[in-house]
This record gives C-alpha cells, sequence and structure tokens, in this order.
C-alpha cells in the first residue's frame, strides 16, 4: 500500500470537502511522493448524479480522487495522461476492482480535459500576473 495516511475531511458543502490532514501518496510508475495538504478542497470523484448508484463521489477510491483532484488542480509539470495515471494506479493500489478502476479512468481520459484545460488556462493567467508585476 502507498498511501500512508488515514483519509480525515470535513464537509463543507454538497460534493464540497477539506481535508483535516494531510494526505499522502507515493506513485512507483513515476517514482513521486505527492503530498495533499490540510485544507485542500476535494469533490472526491467527479461523476454525475445518475451513476452514484454504481459509482459513489466517495466510494472505495476517494483517496486517490483527492490525490487525482490536487495533480489536475496544480499540475506539478506532469502531463494529463500522467494524472490520469496516477490516479489509475492509486486505485489499483487501494483495491478497488479492475471495472470500477477502468471505467474510471476511461471516463476521465474522454472527459477531464475540460478541468485540466481550466487549471491550465488559471495557471498560465497567473504567470502572465506575474510577469505584468514585473
Amino acid at each position: 500500500m502507498t498511501f500512508d495516511d488515514r483519509l480525515n475531511v470535513e464537509f463543507l458543502k454538497p460534493r464540497t470537502w477539506k481535508l483535516i490532514d494531510p494526505l499522502s501518496y507515493e506513485s512507483k510508475k513515476l517514482e513521486r511522493t505527492f503530498v495533499v495538504p490540510a485544507g485542500f478542497v476535494t469533490d472526491f470523484a467527479s461523476v454525475p448524479r445518475g451513476l452514484w448508484n454504481l459509482f459513489p463521489p466517495t466510494g472505495g477510491y476517494a483517496k486517490a480522487a483527492v490525490i487525482h483532484d490536487y495533480l489536475y488542480t496544480y499540475g506539478f509539470g506532469l502531463s494529463r495522461g500522467e494524472a490520469d495515471g496516477v490516479f489509475l494506479e492509486a486505485m489499483e493500489d487501494l483495491g478497488v476492482n479492475w471495472f470500477t478502476r477502468h471505467f474510471l479512468h476511461k471516463s476521465l481520459r474522454v472527459g477531464g480535459w475540460v478541468a485540466w484545460r481550466s487549471y491550465r488556462k488559471r495557471d498560465a493567467a497567473m504567470m502572465k500576473g506575474e510577469e505584468d508585476a514585473l
């Protein structure tokens, strides 16, 4: 198991939770450890409401979803494919069954670009703002 921490969150509002304690994950494939700090806000798995009976946002893949949200939010020099790969790897480490982890991963590959692009545009705007300030 490559998760060292228990998941401790505070409910803020529907589809929004805040980490009370940090959550760390060691990706063996990327040979990197990611530490999500306390205070990070997540929606867990971004599953459409109509599929919650099969794939609840806070299912057995909740820790993997938090790591993935963190990677999408900040990028850390990863490609979108690498971030999605970490999600798949983490779900496997958590013992999530093959069908569920591959369904969620493929769904990300189809629709995750919207969120990824939004965060990267935000990053670019922040960098531009810093350059303009110089």
